[in-house]
């Protein structure tokens, strides 16, 4: 049996049925769109220029972060305690570390910020970059090379200024911990021109005296570690300990190298290149000493292993913890709480706005009517009554001083006739009333 012929108006592989497409409904879409967010990109670090920045009355902080081709929406949440907000205002360049993810009710990507870092470098960071990047690509930085300290050292090299603050708090921890530990000065400068090149020779020299023979009285002049050390102060006053010739001296030196300079926030080149880096100058006298000071303390080996091996435990579980902990912050009803307060700042701004276009509205309102009002001018209406009062009440006392003076006209003539019609006129005329003289009758 022949096939028959398809209708030109066939459309049937133009438009498929409802079954065989995939229809969603804009939640689901953006459902999706923010589950493929949070799972492809997650926690990201980006840095911008802040701006729009506005604080709600929630204590959440809305903002923008742009560069110079883009922008991205930015919400920091009350419950962020870690964060300090100080650091957000408007114009300023950051870094912020936070998530990705979607807010439903516009369908907006935003970043969830949960830390904050200023950023922005000067001249001397930028060097101090510069050569941390040139020496870490020659090895300087290596960890392979990086030796152990001596556990019991008898003999330190020290190579700080004999009148700066580091000496003091060096000599106060060594002659608490360990008096007996022999100390080596090499003084130098710790700042200022020519200070690098002293401390550069300060440890040649001190490795050459570790290399000089035994003393007559039998004992080596070894020395079993030297310190580097200066107090804090400003990036400009630590510039000493940047410099490629120091950076050179202590990866050079045949002795192991401590480095301990300014405060813990502080660091230098020395302190990457030196075998160990110490937060303070106090910091490196008890890391000098450690060995001979828990010994004293009657700790041995196997307690300190014990100790390293509770400690690694620790971390391990503290990073299980973390792990744990970030697995159930993405589940944690605080998400969605979050999400509901960002609601109600937009409906609460909603709200602002119409009450704002209402008085708006009020206000154009009661200007026309002050304006129509104006031009009515009731002054000069009322003036204008006035007038015409006064005119209507001249008109009806002149009207009645007519009527009276029309009625008085006519009285006078009735009287008048009154007059004439009376016995008075008629006696007046000659005529007389005759009675009896005897009763008068």
């Amino acid at each position: 049996m022949p096939k028959p012929a398809k209708s030109q108006w066939d459309f049937g592989e133009l438009f498929p049925p409802e079954q065989l497409r995939k229809v969603l409904s804009v939640t689901e879409l953006t459902w999706q769109i923010k589950r493929l967010l949070e799972k492809q990109v997650g926690e990201v670090w980006v840095t911008g220029e802040i701006t729009n920045l506005r604080v709600q009355g929630s204590g959440h902080i809305y903002f923008t972060l742009k560069d110079a081709a883009t922008q991205l929406s930015c919400v920091l949440f009350r419950g962020e305690s870690q964060v300090d907000r100080a650091l957000l205002l408007d114009g300023r360049k950051v870094t912020l570390e936070g998530e990705v993810t979607v807010y439903e009710p516009r369908g907006q990507y935003q970043l969830r910020v949960t830390k904050v870092e200023l950023q922005g470098i000067g001249a001397l960071q930028a060097a101090f970059e510069k050569l941390k990047q040139k020496l870490k690509g020659e090895g300087l930085f290596a960890q392979e090379r990086k030796r152990p300290l001596p556990r019991y050292p008898q003999r330190i090299g020290l190579v700080t200024s004999p009148t700066g603050a580091a000496i003091r708090d060096v000599l106060h921890v060594i002659g608490r911990r360990n008096p007996g530990l022999e100390i080596i000065l090499a003084p130098c400068r710790g700042q200022g021109d020519g200070a690098a090149e002293e401390i550069a020779a300060a440890i040649r020299l001190l490795n050459q005296y570790g290399a000089s023979p035994s003393a007559g009285d039998g004992r080596s002049s070894a020395v079993d570690l030297i310190l580097v050390t200066r107090g804090g102060g400003s990036l400009e006053d630590l510039w000493a300990f940047n410099e490629e010739a120091v950076a050179r001296a202590v990866f050079n030196s045949a002795i192991p190298v401590v480095s301990a300079i300014g405060h813990e926030i502080d660091f230098t080149i020395s302190d990457f290149v030196a075998d160990v880096r110490a937060a303070t100058p106090s910091a490196a006298a008890e890391i000098i000493t450690e060995g001979v000071f828990a010994s004293t303390q009657f700790i041995s080996g196997a307690g300190q292993r014990l100790r390293q091996l509770a400690g690694q435990q620790v971390e391990d579980k503290l990073y299980e913890l973390a792990q744990v902990a970030q697995r159930l912050a993405r589940v944690h009803p605080r998400r969605r709480l979050n999400d509901w307060l960002q609601r109600l700042d937009d409906a609460q701004s909603s709200l602002l706005r119409c009450v704002k276009q209402a008085a708006r509205r009020q206000s154009a309102a009661w200007q026309n009517l002050s304006d129509r009002l104006a031009r009515v001018r009731p002054a000069i209406l009322l003036a204008q009554k006035r007038e015409a009062f006064a005119l209507a009440e001249r008109r009806l006392r002149e009207q009645a001083r007519r009527q009276i003076e029309r009625r008085r006209t006519g009285l006078d003539a009735i009287e008048a006739r009154l007059r004439l019609l009376g016995p008075e006129q008629v006696l007046a005329r000659g005529y007389s009333i005759t009675t009896p003289a005897t009763n008068g009758a």
